[in-house]
């Protein structure tokens, strides 16, 4: 199993050490965490495609924040908070919509595409009312590769375009600003603190473990990298037939990708970009996923399919044994994370060992201490440690 590890940020006196348990748990921590780290980070909603007509939504609902990403008449696609400026009622409701304008349903306070405040019922019974100073607050938007971002605050944090730079060159041949949706959200709640199912979406180690159906499909091809601030990790489908009808029949049946090089034909790749994100990337389709912040002992799995137009039958019958194969994939990572996160709860448990080829391991947690540094410490601190005033 290989592995790779680009240090940018310089030795981490806590380096070959995980984060502690406490983190995993604690009602403060959580709130410096969706602070410091959530809310600056970018997130994302849907595929340009999916707002393909003036006027058409989506929304994205997290830390008590509720967005709307929409296209505009002039075909600029935007973001805003969907609360209206007046008596902060939710303008549109639900996953997806299209609006000639957004109406508020409470008073008829109408918005135009662009955020503007046109219209307001009784205008003159609002004497200090300025309807240039009352549009929709904006939010952040990134396009990167045909998928739209968002971010709640900018602290100079990087774009995902530059995240993703060191793999860009990788991910160009699969034409993601091409593809199409295939399947709507899922969403899934999960009894595991965020960082959780992150840790395990990069964990290299228990692959051989926990996983027999990827090691029969890999064999000992998994490798894994942390460059920056991202994760890849990557497998070969190896030639030799699976025993599992489903591994099989997509070892045997997947057909070539005309647009994409040899050595991704048969190649399934990972990218988990920070913090909360990852793409899985195949020569069939690809799958993003989120893990979104509930409580200090909950988290939300936000999941959505694409892929380019493909009516081959073989296409077909391979994405469905992909689902097939990763269904399985993820019933035993929920299992394992939900005894990590019982374990984390346990006053036994400080900060466990980390190998050197858990080189994603330690790049995530590097990056949470430089964030928190409260983060290095093995137990919690009393009660009030993050709004107390640190000394000159």
């Amino acid at each position: 199993m290989a592995h790779r590890h680009d240090d940018l940020a310089g030795h981490d006196p806590d380096a070959d050490w995980s984060l502690p348990g406490w983190l995993y748990t604690d009602p403060e921590f959580f709130e410096v965490e969706c602070a410091r780290i959530i809310r600056p980070s970018w997130q994302i909603v849907c595929h340009e495609s999916d707002v393909a007509a003036s006027g058409a939504w989506r929304t994205l609902a997290y830390l008590g924040e509720n967005i709307v990403v929409l296209r505009g008449e002039d075909g600029v696609v935007r973001a805003f908070h969907n609360v209206c400026r007046h008596r902060a009622m939710r303008l549109v409701d639900g996953d997806s919509g299209c609006a000639r304008k957004l109406v508020c349903p409470y008073h008829a306070w109408a918005y135009e595409l662009d955020g503007r405040l046109t219209g307001v019922p009784m205008r003159r019974d609002y004497p200090a009312l300025a309807l240039e100073d009352n549009g929709l607050v904006p939010v952040e938007v990134e396009i990167w590769r045909g998928f739209v971002f968002v971010r709640l605050e900018d602290d100079g944090g990087p774009s995902v375009a530059r995240m993703m730079a060191p793999y860009d060159h990788e991910i160009a041949p699969y034409r993601f600003e091409d593809m199409r949706r295939l399947s709507d959200v899922r969403c899934r709640e999960r009894q595991v603190n965020w960082k959780n199912v992150g840790d395990n979406y990069s964990d290299n180690l228990h692959i051989p473990v926990a996983h027999d159906g990827l090691t029969r499909l890999f064999g000992k091809s998994y490798a894994i990298e942390a460059a920056g601030w991202v994760d890849r990790m990557s497998g070969q489908l190896v030639d030799r037939a699976s025993d599992d009808p489903w591994e099989r029949f997509y070892q045997r049946h997947l057909p070539h990708v005309p647009h994409l090089p040899a050595e991704s034909q048969r190649l399934w790749l990972y990218y988990k970009l920070w913090p909360n994100m990852a793409f899985d990337i195949y020569a069939d389709q690809i799958d993003f996923m989120q893990w979104l912040p509930l409580s200090p002992t909950t988290c939300l799995l936000r999941e959505m399919t694409f892929a380019l137009p493909d009516e081959r039958r073989e296409m077909k019958l391979v994405r469905y044994a992909n689902w097939r194969i990763n269904r399985t994939v993820n019933a035993e990572d929920t299992w394992l994370i939900e005894r990590v996160q019982q374990g984390m709860a346990s006053s036994s448990y400080t900060p466990g060992p980390i190998g050197r080829s858990e080189v994603c391991l330690r790049s995530f947690a590097a990056k949470v201490r430089d964030r928190i540094p409260e983060a290095r410490l093995h137990r919690a601190p009393p009660p009030g440690w993050s709004r107390r005033v640190r000394a000159i």
